[in-house]
């Protein structure tokens, strides 16, 4: 059994967008040649830079939890190798628009080539910005979904004000995932425990 298969079994991917976007986008083409052979482990994997792209069944409950739609303007924070970023430019489609933002200027670079093999980057779906996401990108806010692939210690007041209403933000905080539901002035929030991610990096 694959690993898209395995994580569809243990309900780690329920909605069909999603499993759509986990058969089609491969993880192979989103990390460096060295690693190839280890795509269909359900592990996190380094990526350079002290970073990695994250654990599949993890990124599928955070996607499950954020539930990205199709139009849908998206800021993916912690873009890294650019799997996230092409997984959401798949559901989003042409109506819809994800920002990948990424402090490391080389894995910003790595991250936009491997997403151009699908075309997001020519056909402006996606689109790659250098830059400290923890400040979110206000120049292009509020978003439907913010999606932080980086553990923070706490919740950014930035990404939370660049949400839309009703709009969700899904993030680490130490070793949990957060969902973050804005509602007009005040914020709901629901914590899931045991997770294990690499710190979010912010400019100094």
């Amino acid at each position: 059994m694959n690993l898209v298969e395995g994580l569809i079994k243990q309900k780690y991917l329920k909605t069909l967008k999603i499993i759509s976007a986990f058969r089609k986008i491969k993880r192979i083409n989103f990390l460096p040649e060295k690693l190839k052979q280890f795509a269909e482990l359900n592990n996190p994997l380094p990526i350079g830079y002290e970073q990695t792209i994250s654990q599949p069944q993890t990124i599928a409950i955070m996607l499950e939890l954020l539930q990205p739609k199709e139009g849908d303007k998206i800021l993916d924070v912690g873009s890294g190798s650019g799997w996230t970023t092409s997984l959401l430019s798949e559901i989003v489609g042409k109506s819809g628009k994800v920002y990948g933002i990424e402090l490391i200027r080389e894995l910003k670079k790595f991250g936009e080539k491997n997403t151009e093999k699908y075309n997001f980057v020519e056909k402006r779906i996606a689109k790659f910005i250098c830059g400290d996401g923890s400040k979110g990108f206000p120049e292009e806010a509020p978003f439907d979904k913010i999606l932080v692939s980086a553990a923070a210690d706490k919740i950014p007041s930035n990404l939370k004000e660049q949400l839309k209403i009703n709009g969700r933000l899904v993030i680490p905080i130490k070793n949990s995932v957060f969902l973050i539901i804005r509602k007009s002035d005040r914020f709901k929030e629901e914590e899931f425990f045991g997770f294990s991610f690499v710190p979010l990096i912010i400019e100094k």
